[in-house]
């Protein structure tokens, strides 16, 4: 087994029982854990589309080549089981940490993976796309066990750069040749904007919609008590601050805006969990399996 730092193999031991389901009908012939609306099984011809990391050279169509100096697939019918396509954050933000606690990165890289590993084994497809101010790493989903470590890997290598930048990310992920999927944001969400509510909305119009909400306990919890300089974690920005005058309204502050996302996502059935980073990544997978199942 790959040695990877988001990989805790008896966590996955622990995982193995678990499954994952999804309301809805699935689109899609493999056999699996999900209701599909189609019949039997079919290797039939799709479409073309251009050609990603992690699809196989043997499904590269040679004459599209030759003629357009392109790489195009073929999709096939039976490559519609269910997929969930991970939309990981990488802007600065993602970096912050305090105390023991792990970064935020790491963190939804461990839950990420967790999830991945769970829906792997129960037969669905796993995707990734990276984004902090611009679009990072993109994996189209895939079911096939090899995967998960390219999945893995990418999510290992990911560096967190730039302001966040949620819109654009999830005006990609609508653009993308996807048939009906999960889609499952992990992002600390924020942004200034809040235009990605409205964006995740949509996207639902298509897909199965989640957000895991990752913070540091000290976000929400604001443990200072000194003049303390704070630093802005996307443009690193510094202000000298007397916590004690603004602790109690920034809980405040903090527990609206909470409450408020949860109320806008709901309101478009976008399903939304919180995780802070002091949470045991089991935890977080249970609580968010069983708001998936109906």
């Amino acid at each position: 087994m790959h040695q990877s730092p988001l990989v805790d193999p008896e966590l996955f031991g622990r995982l193995s029982g678990v499954s994952i389901r999804f309301d809805g009908h699935v689109e899609g012939a493999v056999a699996g854990s999900h209701r599909s609306r189609a019949r039997g099984s079919s290797v039939e011809f799709a479409q073309y589309r251009e050609y990603a990391p992690g699809d196989e050279i043997k499904h590269i169509d040679w004459k599209s080549y030759a003629r357009n100096d392109r790489f195009y697939v073929k999709q096939f019918e039976d490559e519609t089981d269910l997929r969930t396509l991970f939309v990981v954050d990488t802007s600065n933000s993602m970096a912050f940490k305090m105390g023991d606690c792990p970064e935020k990165i790491t963190y939804a890289g461990q839950l990420a993976a967790a999830l991945a590993w769970t829906l792997i084994q129960q037969g669905d497809a796993i995707g990734l796309l990276t984004h902090g101010a611009e679009i990072g790493t993109y994996l189209p989903p895939r079911n096939r066990p090899e995967h998960f470590w390219r999945f893995v890997r990418n999510l290992e290598s990911a560096q967190c750069q730039g302001e966040t930048n949620l819109a654009a990310a999830l005006t990609h992920v609508a653009n993308l040749p996807l048939k009906r999927s999960n889609i499952v944001l992990l992002s600390d969400c924020l942004e200034f904007s809040e235009n990605f509510i409205g964006l995740l909305k949509q996207l639902r119009r298509k897909h199965y919609v989640s957000v895991l909400h990752i913070l540091d306990p000290s976000e929400i919890q604001f443990p200072f008590s000194d003049l303390t300089i704070f630093e802005d974690a996307e443009d690193s920005s510094e202000q000298q601050v007397d916590p004690r005058a603004m602790a109690e309204e920034y809980r405040l502050a903090i527990s609206r805006w909470v409450e408020g996302l949860e109320k806008g996502l709901a309101d478009g059935q976008v399903n939304y969990k919180l995780s802070t980073t002091d949470t045991a990544i089991e935890k977080s997978v249970m609580t968010w399996a069983r708001g998936r199942r109906k």
